[in-house]
């Protein structure tokens, strides 16, 4: 067999154990999968697993960053069509709170992903992938005069809060 063929195989039984997971992390939650409804629903072994991945936290993590690049490409996608960077602001965030009404996309990354990872962890991934589009839309809205003169870190921070709010607990911020 040729390391290319080795290499795709790996490859594969990699995509596939993300895929299995991340079906059942989004459908059950992370506490209520066991790495043996893992591997099984992948066909594959637990040294299989464990040659991927060092834990089931890892894997979810790979899980989490999978989803985080989705939703971060789907803001930049929505915001991307529009020239007024207002709009592009207001587009990425409505773009951001459509993804996260996905019950899956919600529950990998919203619910789950800061109570695996921890609060830190899951922030850091969260800035390098949608909180960088919304501290870039900011940046923009700031020097066009828009927005007031501020430091963006602190406003990408509150706003994001606010989205994850919404989103994760709609009642606080909708009274219906």
């Amino acid at each position: 067999m040729t390391n290319g063929v080795r290499a795709q195989q790996r490859q594969q039984t990699r995509d596939t154990l993300l895929r299995e997971s991340r079906r059942l992390f989004s459908k059950l939650g992370y506490a209520s999968v066991g790495l043996s409804e893992i591997v099984g629903a992948a066909g594959v072994t637990k040294g299989a697993l464990y040659h991927h991945f060092d834990s089931k936290a890892e894997l979810f993590r790979a899980v989490l960053e999978q989803v985080q690049q989705e939703v971060a490409a789907l803001i930049a996608a929505e915001a991307d069509v529009q020239e007024d960077p207002w709009d592009q602001f207001t587009y990425g965030c409505q773009a951001f709170l459509s993804a996260s009404t996905d019950p899956a996309i919600q529950r990998i990354m919203l619910v789950d992903g800061p109570a695996v990872l921890g609060w830190g962890d899951w922030r850091a991934m969260n800035e390098a992938t949608s909180g960088r589009h919304l501290a870039q839309a900011l940046t923009v809205l700031i020097r066009e005069g828009t927005v007031a003169p501020q430091p963006v870190a602190p406003l990408a921070h509150l706003l994001s809060s606010a989205a994850w709010t919404s989103s994760t607990c709609p009642s606080v911020v909708c009274r219906r």
